[in-house]
């Protein structure tokens, strides 16, 4: 499972595995962390950060953020900031959103479509790739940041 620089690739066959994934980056995360999710549709993005959050014990609905953009969450004592820009036409919309302003030391950022926040996102600790191979859905975690590699240590 680990590839080098604290790489790892999960096959995720079912919604089941995807939510153990999710949990047990939730067991391990450490604010602040910011954690962008890439893939395409369909891929998966959205039930990971729903499993994540529901882990970190938020007993309440978790909405995907594709149409109001941000969604915000208290659980496990952390502040969870769900972004989805997928809708967006420009970078800058994100100036709206105030995340610059929300993002603080018990923050965990999850980013769904981070290639259309430009420059304007905080940088990435941790990019999950949602991907299929054949017939396999599958998670790679590719650190980017020394807080990501210690989070992608623990969760491989």
């Amino acid at each position: 499972m680990a590839q080098g620089r604290g790489q790892w690739t999960r096959e995720v066959p079912d919604e089941a595995a995807a939510a153990a994934v999710a949990a047990r980056f939730a067991r391990y995360v450490e604010p602040p962390c910011v954690i962008w999710l890439q893939g395409d549709l369909g891929a998966g993005k959205t039930l990971f950060a729903r499993a994540f959050i529901h882990a970190l014990g938020y007993e309440g609905y978790v909405k995907s953020p594709s149409y109001g953009l941000l969604e915000t969450y208290r659980a496990g004592g952390l502040q969870i900031l769900h972004l989805d820009l997928y809708r967006i036409e420009d970078p800058e919309e994100l100036e709206f959103l105030a995340i610059r302003d929300l993002f603080d030391e018990a923050t965990v950022l999850l980013v769904e479509w981070p290639d259309r926040g430009g420059n304007l996102l905080p940088a990435a600790d941790l990019v999950l790739h949602f991907f299929e191979q054949g017939e396999l859905r599958k998670i790679r975690c590719e650190p980017v940041s020394v807080a990501g590699a210690a989070l992608a240590g623990r969760t491989a």
